[in-house]
């Protein structure tokens, strides 16, 4: 397993970590999603750290709470040997007190996590969505109480735009408050959006990019493609409505090039899909996610081998997409770029 310095902290994780979004799964989403119990999440756990995968992930909102205690089952006995990652913010129930950011809300959320995971600490506590009604001194003042509580080491962000990740870098650095060293962000090769803003963000401000959902919400596992009908046991037919839009032509062009560069390499269309992401700039940990043993087994090829720069292009070109504006000049016309080195400005190539 490769280990990546987490932005600028001195925290290193996983190339792969895992996501515990199928662990203990209810509801239209989460269930859908998976429904591991607590014994079948310890020997996914364990073939993990077999592995070397060792972060795992979830959020209080998965489940209800439930992901975060069956993962806390699963590792029980072994918590000196992962890195835990949990996320709040998102509604938890309808009270006022449920959702949100607030001084109230973040302590009460810290402390259900900590206790549904049986640990004293959280290794990476995250804002699940960006909490526009509480001022952020508020927040950030909470989050750095925990921190020197010794209840959070190290604090993230999760789904949020480019103005709300800077406000909040600014205002820490402003009052000396713990800065944001991840943004868990949704990033595919059928979803491109995070380099025209977020990426160059990343690379100037020493954030790194924990990627969830690499697979494009369950697209690129190989088994959609052009000409056919979507499997009769794909999670999309019940879980599309939720997760991000891709058009349908677009992502039977990304899967052809996906063939193409399968045929050459003799891997599977994820495990191409899983490399593409770990060879881009700001991402530290991309999040796998599997029910199965078996489906653990094959994320975990994407590891130990290199694309070639040719079906780098390849993928890059049947992946990429116009940027808008304001990002689509710095692309196009010379000026804009002379003004802008590689290293920081925005890296998506028109299709």
């Amino acid at each position: 397993m490769e280990f990546r310095r987490l932005g600028a902290s001195g925290l290193l994780v996983p190339a792969l970590s895992f996501g515990a979004g199928t662990f203990g799964g209810r509801g239209p989403l989460f269930g859908a999603w998976g429904d591991t119990d607590a014994a079948a999440a310890r020997r996914i756990v364990d073939r993990c750290l077999d592995a070397g995968v060792t972060m795992f992930d979830t959020a209080d909102v998965y489940s209800g709470g439930e992901s975060e205690r069956v993962l806390g089952e699963a590792i029980k006995g072994r918590r000196d040997r992962v890195l835990l990652s949990t996320k709040t913010s998102l509604p938890m129930g309808d009270g006022p007190e449920d959702a949100g950011s607030s001084r109230s809300r973040l302590i009460r959320a810290c402390e259900d996590a900590l206790r549904r995971l049986g640990t004293d600490h959280i290794d990476l506590f995250q804002l699940h969505a960006f909490d526009a009604g509480t001022p952020l001194e508020e927040v950030l003042a909470t989050l750095d109480d925990l921190v020197r509580a010794g209840k959070v080491r190290y604090v993230g962000a999760s789904n949020f735009a480019g103005w709300q990740l800077m406000k909040s870098l600014s205002v820490a650095e402003r009052y000396g408050y713990p800065r944001h060293i991840a943004h868990q962000v949704y990033y595919s090769l059928v979803g491109r959006d995070y380099e025209w803003e977020l990426l160059p963000l990343g690379l100037d401000q020493g954030v790194g990019a924990v990627v969830w959902s690499p697979l494009g919400w369950g697209r690129l596992t190989g088994k959609i493609r052009r000409g056919s009908p979507l499997p009769a046991r794909s999670r999309l037919h019940d879980t599309a409505a939720f997760g991000p839009p891709v058009g349908d032509e677009h992502l039977y062009t990304v899967v052809d090039a996906l063939d193409e560069v399968a045929a050459q390499t003799g891997r599977s269309v994820p495990q191409i899909a899983l490399n593409w992401l770990l060879r881009r700039p700001t991402v530290a940990s991309v999040i796998i996610g599997a029910r199965t043993e078996e489906q653990l087994a094959e994320n975990l090829g994407a590891l130990g081998w290199e694309l070639t720069a040719d079906q780098l292009a390849l993928l890059d070109a049947a992946s990429g997409r116009t940027a808008p504006y304001p990002y689509f000049p710095y692309h196009r016309q010379e000026g804009f770029a002379r003004l802008n080195p590689p290293a920081i400005r925005p890296v998506s190539q028109p299709a």
